[in-house]
């Protein structure tokens, strides 16, 4: 019999039975700890696991396989009063985090009844869920200034079970029931009220992370391994949460622990992750998640996964930025007034991107979030960077502009810097970050000034930003490997220096631009490379390009670990690396040979592992495809918005949308038999089929994606004759934008009602 994570013999159930019927008169609390030590269950640290035992008694009575003694009234925390002289008093403080000065976690002692008094008396009196009761093991702390306790927070045993949480983790019922002792739930946390001090909260969830493995397996002989914490959307957003690193991975299903009858009764909570140790997922026992699709629960959620926990601090907000999600998913190429489909609900739209809340950093953070929780489990993600310029010259009334070509007085528009992460194969799986700007007129021109500044005060310094984001994710997921690629505008010394400096940061592969100083004989790169025997030659197929055929390309590749110098008059170290040159030796006449110079600081010690580098570096170009959606597809360029500071806010819903469609597009051929529902609800499945079939009913079995997709894009213009591939991505955009007035026909004619596409908007 297996209760509890604990498995019972028919033998342990008689010396439990005997000791239950020998306990008369003795209490809950003692007759768990007897039958502790009958059978010797103790913790690693050696301690009786008494409230362990005391829900397998508790499940056992429920079965009606023994009669435990009635239960005593309620523990002193629900009763107790403490005298004056006990009772806290939290000092007024309103202040900088600096200015606070020093903050630290002190441990309550249980044996000291006072200040474990103390504690439940101030979570009564001002955290929503009171102190408790907490269950089984627990810790407890007061957080402690120079000024006297300012909070408290406790951590106690997880959540049996937890749909969102188990499944992120990879377990089975099995795995799950040997790995739940090393997670543990921050189950209390509190500032209390008459503490106002900006970041605060985060700083000492900080603190808790860094020190709970260690007092948690002082007491209890188990290393933790991954927290989780609950938030209730209705009252928090859990921005704290979000600025600590915790990965929101879902929401609970509102059932609770006593929910024995699956009623449900509860609000939905937020669960929010943190790992604590760099192999959690193997000492946990999970298994990496299968990337299929990007969600599979219903064709509405997806905007709710990529913004619904949005740090607006109004609900009202975040439920407008879901909507205009769904409304710019459903007619990518639409205007704003055609998308949001109503004079009022266009109103709403400019006061949103109006509101100073509404910045694009804010709007995209539960993106990347989002983004993140897709990249866990994956064994390499490519995290490739790139800029594009914004036109909106045709819009001269819009202010904070700034000039994107050779001349101050030329094109005038906005820059942007993304970093699109992608598996191995092309998969994109979201943004990591995104950075906007405009270039100062007055500083136009001042090219060889700027030379002399260092490298934070240059528009270079995107892509060291790029790769400092990457790092952050390449810290909360230590089982992934976070490659960073750019192009050769990225070959920068400082960004390889960065690389060296960041412990266990991500890896960089760049396309070389500069012959730089080697420590080698040769002396420059391209002569030292070149010197290197042939590892081997890589046969690549070249596209036809506007009037040159396809053709094949065949590469010698060479490689080799060196050393470059540091620019002259500069302070920072020599770095090593490996480069990987593949040059095509006999082009056709006329045509340009095709040349690459990879810098990585990957190891490169094979024939095997220069292709691999080759190959991931190709895939750069997933991001360019981005930047063509977000311009042809979502037409940014077309939007009037009078500030600049609303279209980056407008910007970031377009980048999230421009993925979707990306994203769209390469599962229809990676996973083409997955039903189509995963992306369409019935009625566009349904009145895509009506229309292109031209008959009223349509298949009782669904379709499959691919079929859907194909028939998408047919509204575009696709033919699917035999040479032409699988559709792109304008096909796809022009077809969904007709299967937007189609779908709303349908629902007329079936329905008697029109309900938009843009309430549920495409999966």
């Amino acid at each position: 019999m297996q209760i509890a994570g604990r498995r019972l013999t028919e033998q342990d159930l008689e010396r439990i039975r005997a000791r239950v019927g020998a306990g008369s008169g003795m209490t809950r609390t003692a007759l768990s700890r007897t039958v502790c030590e009958e059978l010797d269950w103790r913790g690693a640290n050696g301690r009786l696991k008494e409230m362990s035992c005391r829900i397998v008694l508790l499940k056992l009575e429920r079965r009606g396989l023994i009669k435990l003694p009635p239960a005593r009234s309620a523990p002193f925390w629900q009763t107790a009063v403490p005298d004056e002289t006990e009772r806290l008093e939290v000092p007024q403080i309103e202040t900088t985090l600096a200015g606070l000065g020093e903050v630290w976690l002190d441990v309550v002692d249980r044996q000291d009844k006072t200040l474990s008094r103390q504690w439940w008396q101030m979570m009564n009196a001002d955290h929503p869920l009171g102190g408790g009761a907490l269950c089984g093991a627990q810790l407890r702390y007061f957080v402690v200034s120079r000024l006297g306790i300012i909070g408290g927070l406790s951590f106690s045993a997880p959540a049996w079970r937890l749909s969102a949480r188990d499944g992120w983790i990879g377990w089975d019922d099995a795995s799950r029931q040997a790995g739940l002792p090393q997670i543990i739930n921050n189950s209390r946390f509190l500032i209390a009220p008459s503490v106002r001090v900006p970041h605060l909260a985060s700083h000492v969830l900080g603190l808790a992370l860094r020190q709970i493995a260690g007092d948690w397996q002082a007491r209890y002989g188990v290393t933790p391994v991954l927290v989780e914490s609950f938030t209730d959307p209705a009252r928090h957003l859990g921005t704290c949460y979000r600025a600590a690193n915790f990965i929101h991975v879902g929401q609970t299903t509102g059932r609770g622990r006593q929910d024995r009858k699956r009623t449900a009764k509860l609000a939905a909570k937020d669960i929010w992750l943190y790992p604590l140790a760099r192999h959690w997922r193997q000492a946990l026992g999970g298994r990496a998640q299968k990337l299929v699709a990007v969600q599979e629960a219903g064709p509405a959620s997806w905007t709710d996964i990529e913004f619904g926990h949005c740090a607006l601090g109004d609900r009202r907000l975040n439920q407008r930025l879901v909507t205009l999600a769904q409304d710019f998913y459903a007619q990518p190429c639409a205007s704003l007034p055609r998308a949001c489909g109503s004079r009022a609900r266009t109103k709403a739209a400019y006061r949103f991107f109006s509101n100073k809340r509404t910045t694009m950093p804010t709007l995209l953070q539960p993106h990347y979030q989002a983004t993140e929780a897709r990249m866990a489990g994956l064994k390499v993600v490519l995290a490739p960077q790139d800029s594009t310029s914004l036109n909106y010259t045709a819009h001269p009334a819009t202010s904070g502009l700034g000039p994107i070509g050779t001349t101050v007085n030329g094109p005038q528009g906005l820059h942007l810097h993304g970093t699109y992460a992608v598996t191995p194969d092309g998969t994109p799986l979201g943004l990591i970050d995104a950075q906007c700007w405009h270039r100062n007129p007055d500083e136009f021109g001042k090219k060889a000034k700027c030379q002399k500044l260092p490298i934070e005060q240059k528009e270079s310094n995107k892509w060291l930003k790029s790769y400092r984001a990457a790092a952050k994710v390449q810290a909360r997921l230590p089982e992934t490997t976070v490659v960073s690629l750019g192009d050769r505008e990225a070959d920068l010394y400082d960004l390889f220096a960065l690389a060296e400096d960041t412990k266990q940061g991500p890896m960089l592969l760049v396309r070389a631009r500069h012959n730089r100083v080697v420590k080698a004989e040769q002396k420059l790169l391209w002569p030292t490379l070149e010197a290197q025997p042939v590892a081997g030659v890589q046969v690549l197929k070249v596209p036809r390009q506007h009037n040159r055929p396809a053709r094949e390309a065949h590469l010698t590749v060479r490689f080799a670990k060196i050393e470059l110098c540091a620019p002259q008059n500069d302070r920072q170290q020599d770095i090593v690396v490996w480069a990987v040159l593949a040059k095509e030796e006999e082009a056709p006449k006329g045509v340009k040979p095709l040349e690459w110079m990879l810098l990585s600081t990957l190891p490169v010690e094979s024939f095997e592992q220069a292709i691999e580098k080759l190959q991931w570096y190709a895939r750069r170009w997933t991001i360019e495809v981005l930047h063509r959606i977000l311009k042809s597809g979502c037409r940014i360029e077309d939007r009037q918005l009078g500030q600049a500071n609303r279209l980056e806010a407008c910007l970031a819903i377009d980048l999230v949308v421009a993925w979707r469609i990306h994203h769209l597009n390469k599962l229809g051929r990676d996973t083409p038999d997955a039903p189509c529902t995963v992306y369409f609800d019935d009625d566009q499945w349904k009145a895509l089929w009506a229309f292109t079939t031209k008959k009223p009913v349509p298949p009782k079995n669904t379709p499959s994606l691919r079929q859907a997709i194909h028939r998408v894009a047919s509204l575009g213009g696709f033919l699917g004759r035999r040479g032409d591939g699988e559709p792109g991505t304008q096909t796809l955009w022009i077809g969904l934008q007709r299967l937007d007035d189609i779908t709303t026909t349908w629902r007329v004619l079936v329905h008697g009602t029109h309900l938009p596409v843009s309430s549920t908007g495409y999966g």
